[in-house]
């Protein structure tokens, strides 16, 4: 692999060469800037090896830098050759302090303004020293040099019904149009692709794990959308299904149409909106409002048809976690102890056994004993898989995407009898998903502000966990949507009935062992008995929590009885669609806990 990397460095450096630049900044991104990447679009793993969700790499003529964030620092070292890049931390180390540290040799920086928000080219721009310049890309070099490229996976276009959306999609534009107007706007960018398939209650396959149509759009204030999309993916229904108002535009024609907006008052979000919108934009003299996408809070709260999809989603869901949990106890009596790539194929084949089942909602997470102290871990990423040993944990993330919702689930299992330590650890952690599922507060209250009630009691005993506690997951649509988060970053976003968000805390030992216990909750009214209208959580994941692994002593009696009410939940919901064998098994893994 060090040779195929090396080879296309050097083609990088000869484009550079040949076309009188210095360096070359390669993004992990793509022009809709994505949490995903479609497999045709993943440049910065092209030209570097890399395969994390974040990152970007700079090469210059003699020398080459990789930077990623602390999810990935021992995983770039297996990766990506250290005798080509030099490996440094995105935020800590970020590139435009390697360019300027170079600035004597590298005075002309080449950019795709495609790959990066128009955000990002602001901020770039005043970091980088006076002498170093940055030169937009019409072409992107690694197209010219990725010779064996994959085709796109384009798909079939999947009209949602309105008893699935809970609104239909003239009722949504008109929405957004009121929204433009109240503004001055004359019309909006839309490039989120889950923004795009929200609006138009469509759906596609597209990118692995996102069930969404590579598309833009642009909507008016009398309601009306271009839709940037090649017209033979267009579903034969779709003009019926969307209403009048909707025009089909051919991709090609996406510069054409901005520079039509010249004069006219364009929102655009400059977080999730690449440069060259934002370039082109202004080249037509349009009058740009940064403003956040129109259809973003819109999309995070879920009607009622959408929160009954969510809840039925759960259900199918918990089933198979359930088939999947009792298998593997089974095994591991029987002292077959697999490894994790065979572990996360068989629960994806419980998943599969239901036929509402589209995709995963993203790649399983299957980490054995010290693997998950990697909290972003990724079996397919090592030459060879990790095995099940006895007495430690073992942790799973998951999820599924379906018709009716997207489901994300994390449990931390017992292989054996965990130590007293691990246990310790697990009811801190357990301790801190109680306090965020048991949490009351007023109306206008961010994630930020409640994301201490899941760290208290590991900070008690001087523990924490470097991710955020909760965020934002959409209906049958991306399992990362913003824009409410909990976390210790700060969120101005109100938590608001309707909104779901994960309740995720967690706690990582490096070499030795990782905890996550991660329910999906809705935001709901909750009673106070007070002054203020209060607002709480509802699980809506269903699925045993290890008992093996908990210290009944160290949870409080109102906790104990969250836990147990809980269970029963799981037990009401999951037992009449199992089978014996497993209906049995959920009655012992969700059985009452009460103190010694």
């Amino acid at each position: 692999m060090d040779t195929v990397i090396s080879q296309r460095v050097k083609s990088i450096r000869n484009w550079l060469t040949a076309n009188n630049y210095d360096a070359l900044i390669i993004p992990h991104e793509d022009e809709f800037l994505g949490e995903y990447v479609p497999e045709h679009n993943e440049r910065l793993m092209w030209a570097t090896g890399f395969t994390g969700s974040a990152g970007v790499a700079v090469i210059s003529k003699t020398s080459a830098a990789v930077f990623v964030d602390g999810r990935y620092t021992v995983q770039v070292r297996n990766q990506v050759p250290d005798d080509i890049f030099s490996y440094h931390h995105l935020t800590e180390e970020p590139f435009w302090q390697w360019l300027n540290s170079q600035k004597n040799s590298i005075k002309k920086v080449a950019y795709d303004p495609r790959m990066h928000a128009a955000s990002w080219l602001k901020n770039v721009k005043h970091e980088l020293v006076e002498s170093i310049e940055l030169a937009e890309l019409t072409v992107n070099p690694i197209d010219e040099c990725w010779l064996d490229r994959p085709v796109p996976k384009l798909s079939q276009m999947r009209l949602l019904d309105e008893t699935i959306t809970g609104e239909s999609s003239s009722q949504k534009r008109r929405t957004v149009a009121g929204l433009l107007q109240g503004k001055g706007a004359d019309a909006a960018i839309l490039t989120r692709l889950d923004t795009i398939c929200w609006l138009l209650n469509v759906r596609g396959l597209d990118v692995s794990r996102l069930p969404v149509l590579l598309s833009h759009a642009i909507i008016y204030s009398d309601s009306s959308v271009d839709f940037f999309i090649e017209e033979d993916r267009v579903s034969t229904n779709f003009s019926s299904h969307v209403g009048r108002g909707v025009n089909i535009v051919n991709p090609t024609l996406l510069t054409t149409r901005l520079q039509e907006l010249r004069g006219k008052t364009v929102l655009f979000d400059s977080t999730s909106t690449n440069a060259w919108f934002k370039l082109r934009l202004e080249s037509a003299s349009a009058i740009v409002i940064e403003e956040p996408d129109p259809c973003l809070l819109l999309k995070a709260v879920k009607n009622n048809s959408e929160i009954e999809g969510m809840k039925s989603s759960h259900v199918v869901d918990g089933v198979a976690m359930v088939k999947f949990l009792h298998w593997l106890d089974t095994e591991v009596e029987q002292n077959r102890l697999h490894n994790e790539a065979t572990i996360s194929d068989k629960l994806q084949y419980f998943r599969e056994t239901h036929p509402s089942l589209v995709d995963l909602s993203f790649d399983t997470i299957s980490a054995s004993g010290p693997n998950a102290a990697m909290c972003h871990y990724n079996h397919n990423d090592q030459d060879i898989p990790g095995n099940l040993s006895l007495n430690t944990l073992y942790l799973v993330d998951s999820g599924g995407q379906y018709p009716n919702g997207t489901t994300d689930i994390t449990r931390t299992i017992a292989i054996g009898t965990p130590t007293d330590e691990m246990k310790k650890l697990f009811t801190l952690v357990l301790k801190g998903h109680i306090g965020i599922a048991t949490a009351t507060f007023p109306s206008g209250t961010t994630g930020s502000q409640i994301d201490v009630l899941a760290r208290q009691h590991l900070w008690a005993n001087g523990y924490d966990f470097d991710h955020g506690t909760g965020h934002g997951v959409g209906h049958f649509l991306s399992v990362h949507e913003g824009p409410q988060s909990i976390s210790k970053k700060p969120n101005l976003v109100a938590l608001r009935p309707g909104m779901v968000v994960s309740n995720e805390p967690g706690y990582y030992r490096a070499d030795s062992f990782g905890i996550r216990i991660e329910n999906l909750e809705l935001i709901v009214p909750k009673e106070t008995g007070g002054d203020f209208a209060g607002l709480g959580f509802e699980p809506l994941t269903l699925c045993p929590i290890d008992l093996r692994c908990i210290i009944p002593d160290m949870l409080t009696k109102p906790e104990l009885r969250w836990l147990n009410i809980y269970h029963k939940k799981v037990r009401a919901n999951l037992s009449p669609l199992l089978q014996e064998h497993e209906r049995n098994w959920l009655v012992s893994a969700t059985s009452e806990l009460i103190h010694s």
